[in-house]
């Protein structure tokens, strides 16, 4: 292992353990926890997101505008996790507000829900110069901090947006495509894969295959889809 792999996983560790950090929880009764449980999730997200804020364990730390935590609700059912923030979401400091973003927001409100029930992040919180893809390094150091997200929200159903985001939380080389369609498991919740919203603007073909996707997350979680669709 050469001097650049030992500090990837030097910086790797690092960012885990500062993540952990913030799980220390004194034991209180069964019922106390409960009660304190959306007011604890709430205040360790805002931890956590102050800890991205000045993450500086990549180089896309020199190149962002704002890094992009994700929203909104830390207590969801339905997370939604895609690749990385691009121009106008490193402008807002907001996930998915350009046109995939609306997009997305269109096939939540599809469901019967709204953008404010569900929670929206990516793989990486900073955006990569010229929106190419992001780097398996980058993926590396970035990741721990959704999978904390993750722990955190304990959302019923996961949904990845695209090859990325797919194949980062399964740990898998398998084409979306193949992917898509089921359901995965993610360290005990269900994981729905599905294309990107990006992809669908340049494919509407896919917009059929990824509704259908949507209706299976709908019948998990107990939505009511409004008959018009």
């Amino acid at each position: 292992m050469n001097q650049r792999d030992k500090n990837a996983v030097l910086n790797t560790l690092k960012n885990i353990i500062e993540c952990e950090k913030l799980m220390g929880v004194i034991d209180m009764p069964v019922k106390k926890r409960e009660e304190n449980k959306k007011s604890s999730a709430k205040e360790t997200l805002s931890q956590l997101k102050d800890i991205v804020a000045s993450c500086e364990k990549c180089s896309l730390c020199e190149t962002r505008n704002n890094t992009v935590f994700g929203e909104v609700n830390e207590n969801a059912d339905l997370m939604f996790v895609g690749e990385a923030p691009g121009a106008d979401e490193d402008k807002q400091g907001r996930p998915f507000v350009g046109r995939a973003g609306q997009l997305l927001t269109k096939i939540i409100e599809a469901l019967g829900i709204k953008r404010e029930d569900v929670f929206i992040a990516n793989i990486l919180k900073c955006r990569p110069p010229d929106n190419r893809n992001p780097l398996p390094e980058e993926i590396e150091l970035c990741s721990p901090y959704l999978r904390k997200q993750i722990e955190i929200i304990k959302p019923k159903v996961i949904c990845t947006l695209g090859k990325f985001a797919s194949q980062t939380l399964l740990n898998s080389e398998v084409p979306i495509s193949r992917l898509r369609g089921q359901f995965h498991e993610y360290r005990g919740i269900k994981l729905m894969p599905t294309y990107h919203p990006a992809f669908l603007l340049r494919n509407s073909s896919g917009k059929k295959e990824v509704w259908e996707d949507m209706k299976k997350i709908a019948k998990e979680i107990g939505i009511k889809i409004p008959k018009k669709q």
